[in-house]
């Protein structure tokens, strides 16, 4: 009856009343939490699954949930599993919102707006029982901005205590025209790592470097050939980033310290050429310390790594005419993003095809220069976006529990 390509109507206009979604949203909005410090929005959360008929797993992986509702299921029907997350950042907020934060966190990257979707898709499938039939998990997670989210929930037995999905979906916020739903087959959002470095010098006073072997100076020298790893060694068809977002050097101006700390960030589309990079990365900043008489080996250490998120092209084959039918002409290509998610380690956790796709969120009037996740005025526009979110959702899911 509510396959979304036979019956896209149901979903643009199901009968059920959404209009809380804007006063729950701007609640988690107006408090946000950091990564593994959500417990009031879980609260939130789970006060608003206690009106719908469903079984809440609850603190799985700390304030991690899923909500499990079944409908006519049998061993032959189909389990889907969509999957929201709802932790903040470390920003302060200068949106100007009279729903803004003011406790020096923000919902700068739009999870407040993932949450109020995935509840309203919860919403619609509980009072529309008689569209779909199978089981279908709500997953809220918490922490993705530690990258440690999903792999606490998986530790923690997730897949043990709930279902097996046959598939799963998941969608973030994304700069571009408010409403429109952006998919593609294949990656769409980048692999990543974090990476600490250390060198090794021979600490001076600042009036006598003959006597040091300064290791700012070899840091400085490693920023500079990162960059013609990227320029010189990644085919120009390939995608590969190294930024240096930390470097640490010393702590008294006329002291030349004993030794030096880079961060790096990379991000990916091919774990392949990532390997490559990092075989090179490593030769480049040896033979950097060699070259300056490094009285020691560098050390490296890799940490916080996120995995490509790449569609399952069958369940795009299956997925995208349902959002053409469902959104028309705003129903878009994704062209992917450069950021990174842990989203994909649930599905793989499970060995299950899984899609992810993005959801436009820019008002009119910023689109000739959006602002972006993570910025500080970083505003969904509300209406379309929550319409988008929440219809993307029911379209996902319904494309395979629809009756």
């Amino acid at each position: 009856m509510a396959s979304p390509t036979k019956n896209p109507e149901f979903v643009r206009d199901h009968g059920v009343d959404l209009s809380w979604q804007e006063d729950f949203y701007q609640d988690l909005h107006r408090h946000p939490e950091l990564s593994h410090e959500e417990e009031r929005t879980a609260a939130q959360i789970r006060a608003r699954l206690a009106g719908l008929d469903c079984e809440v797993v609850d603190g799985i992986g700390g304030f991690g949930m899923v909500a499990v509702f079944r409908n006519d299921a049998t061993e032959a029907t189909p389990t889907a599993l969509m999957r929201a997350d709802f932790d903040a950042l470390p920003v302060r907020e200068a949106t100007g919102a009279d729903y803004a934060s003011t406790n020096g966190a923000m919902h700068a990257c739009g999870h407040d707006m993932h949450a109020t979707a995935l509840l309203g898709v919860c919403e619609v499938l509980d009072a529309r029982r008689d569209a779909w039939s199978g089981t279908f998990l709500a997953l809220f997670q918490p922490a993705e901005e530690s990258s440690m989210g999903a792999k606490y929930m998986l530790a923690d037995g997730l897949t043990d205590r709930v279902p097996k999905p046959d598939v799963c979906f998941g969608q973030h916020i994304m700069p571009g025209p408010a409403g429109t739903v952006q998919s593609t087959p294949g990656p769409i959002m980048a692999g990543c790592d974090s990476l600490r470095i250390r060198v090794f010098g021979r600490s001076a006073h600042a009036s006598m470097p003959h006597n040091s072997i300064d290791p700012t100076f070899l840091a400085a020298m490693i920023v500079v050939r990162l960059q013609g790893i990227v320029g010189r060694e990644v085919a120009p068809h390939e995608f590969f980033v190294i930024s240096v977002g930390e470097l640490h050097s010393g702590d008294k101006n006329n002291i030349i310290p004993a030794s030096a700390e880079l961060v790096l960030n990379t991000r990916y589309y091919d774990p392949q050429v990532a390997e490559r990079v990092y075989a090179s990365l490593e030769r480049v900043v040896r033979a950097e310390c060699w070259a300056s008489g490094s009285p020691q080996d560098p050390t490296f250490e890799y940490y916080a790594h996120g995995e490509v998120t790449d569609n399952d092209a069958g369940v795009d084959a299956a997925l995208r005419p349902a959002f053409d039918a469902v959104f028309g002409e705003q129903s878009v290509t994704s062209t992917g993003s450069t950021a990174s998610e842990d989203f994909c380690y649930l599905p793989q956790a499970w060995g299950v095809p899984y899609y992810f796709w993005h959801v436009g969120c820019t008002p009119a009037a910023q689109l000739d220069n959006p602002p972006v996740n993570h910025q500080t005025d970083f505003l969904p526009d509300y209406a379309p976006t929550v319409a988008a979110a929440t219809q993307a959702g029911l379209t996902a899911v319904l494309a395979y529990l629809g009756r």
